[in-house]
């Protein structure tokens, strides 16, 4: 069984540009959501994965996931994905020996800027860089299964 702790934080200002290393473009779809899980499809740039993840809205949470060929990936997502589909560009930055994802949204989602920081306990002392803003790890409408029926543009 997989296991992620992960934090999510409001972005403010563009501070985290500076620490790039690289990107990923990022298409993706949900085949199913319930009470106790939501099955994902994800394009990373040429790559496809499968993605299973708990339902819990806390920072540690199951979580498997499988390389798939890109092909399959793409057909999901074109023809059993819940629509609009889920884009976004991934920025990794590294910080004080911590990587950040930071996730530029598009289309109904564009405004919305989210870093996020894997660790490994839920105890674990980071240093939070002075462009990460308020935590929004336990609210559900900044979790991407939430962003399809109830995108950013709907609430800001």
């Amino acid at each position: 069984m997989g296991t992620e702790i992960e934090r999510k934080f409001l972005v403010v200002g563009d501070g985290w540009r500076e620490g790039v290393t690289r990107q990923s473009h990022f298409r993706q779809g949900y085949l199913a959501n319930n009470d106790r899980c939501s099955v994902r499809v994800r394009l990373a740039d040429d790559r496809g994965y499968l993605n299973i993840k708990s339902f819990e809205l806390q920072m540690q949470r199951t979580e498997f996931e499988y390389s798939i060929p890109d092909t399959d990936a793409r057909e999901m997502l074109d023809h059993l994905c819940a629509k609009p589909l889920i884009e976004k560009t991934r920025y990794y930055v590294d910080y004080h020996g911590h990587l950040w994802e930071v996730d530029v949204f598009e289309g109904d989602n564009a405004g919305l800027v989210i870093a996020e920081i894997e660790l490994q306990d839920v105890d674990e002392v980071f240093d939070k860089p002075d462009w990460v803003g308020a935590e929004v790890t336990a609210d559900p409408r900044y979790y991407n299964v939430n962003l399809i029926d109830h995108p950013f543009k709907d609430w800001r």
